[in-house]
């Protein structure tokens, strides 16, 4: 537990480092932050605080960044404060407001609001329509059609029949595809995606964890998302590769290959709005490797058929502030549509 000193410290090198996204002396908290102690003491406590793991020194004559761990401990701070108290003053909510009145239907509102998301955040914003988590299905299929391909055809409450082929590096046997799509129709059936996530047991997700039962899943996830309706908008990308971290675009290229793959992208906001009200993954939190230089806050808005998930990726340098309210306030602004 870190001291309110300590604490402090921490916040100002953050807000200084998003500001410039330049490594941070003491002068210079001393100087703008009105911390009420001597130059020498900062140095002492940035000493502690990077001993501690809060924050690092790129090199010996540079100033401190901050760590995951160090974003961490203050985000963790800002989800207990809320951000409630000024909400109705922080631009975001006032411009998503008007944006409601301009909107007719709820894709011109999904449109508008990732749109304010990337302006306000300035920041890669993604919002998931609820078609894609409120679909039910009806029966789940896997049609063998060599030890190294199958077919994939799912039919919906709804009367909608999606396949997809897939194909396996290694033989998998018609019994085996048997199997799974049992397995499948008993978890699946008659239930959406958003429902399944949320009544999954111990037994189930130990069920779903091999190899073949994850891949067949993800390919589920794509067919699913074949129909146009439940695209998620994704608007922001010039923003994000306006980032001092992206100005490189080989240091962009491993988010974008992941991004652009739909079922992974819907596996991530789907894992994110698992958690209830605002979930942030900075850095290193997220589980595929490439995603580990930027941070995601997410949360999800509506319930049951018209459950959806709005989203904003950035650097992990992000004004996580900003980004969380902007969030909140998208998600109210979906919510009362």
């Amino acid at each position: 537990m870190l001291s309110d000193r300590r604490q402090r410290v921490l916040a100002a090198l953050i807000e200084e480092y998003v500001s410039h996204a330049l490594p941070v002396g003491s002068r210079t908290l001393v100087e703008n932050y009105g911390l009420g102690v001597s130059s020498a003491t900062v140095r002492n406590e940035l000493s502690v605080l990077e001993e501690e793991g809060y924050i690092t020194q790129p090199h010996t004559s540079a100033g401190r960044v901050p760590t995951d761990f160090g974003y961490r401990t203050f985000v963790d701070g800002l989800l207990e404060k809320e951000l409630d108290a000024d909400d109705n003053a922080d631009a975001t909510q006032a411009a998503i407001e008007e944006m409601k009145k301009s909107a007719t239907e709820l894709d011109t509102l999904i449109e508008q609001t990732a749109a304010a998301l990337s302006r306000f955040t300035d920041s890669l914003s993604i919002v998931l329509p609820p078609s894609t988590l409120s679909l039910r299905l009806h029966q789940v299929s896997f049609v063998p059609l060599t030890p190294h391909r199958a077919l994939i055809v799912v039919v919906t409450e709804n009367g909608q029949v999606l396949n997809r082929s897939v194909e396996f590096g290694d033989p998998v046997s018609a019994g085996d595809l048997v199997s799974l799509q049992e397995l499948f129709n008993g978890v699946l059936a008659g239930k959406s995606f958003s429902e399944v996530r949320d009544s999954l047991d111990a037994n189930v997700v130990e069920a779903f964890s091999g190899p073949l039962a994850r891949l067949m899943l993800n390919e589920l996830f794509a067919c699913l998302n074949t129909g146009e309706s439940s695209h998620a908008r994704r608007l922001g990308l010039t923003a994000l590769m306006q980032q001092p971290e992206f100005t490189n675009s080989s240091s962009l290229l491993p988010v974008l290959q992941v991004l652009e793959d739909e079922t992974v992208l819907l596996q991530l906001l789907h894992e994110s709005a698992a958690a209830p009200g605002t979930v942030v993954r900075i850095g290193s939190e997220n589980n595929s490797e490439q995603l580990m230089g930027v941070s995601l806050v997410a949360r999800q808005y509506g319930c049951g058929k018209g459950e959806g998930i709005v989203a904003v990726i950035g650097p992990t340098r992000m004004n996580y502030a900003r980004a969380i309210r902007a969030v909140r306030a998208a998600q109210r602004a979906l919510e009362d549509e």
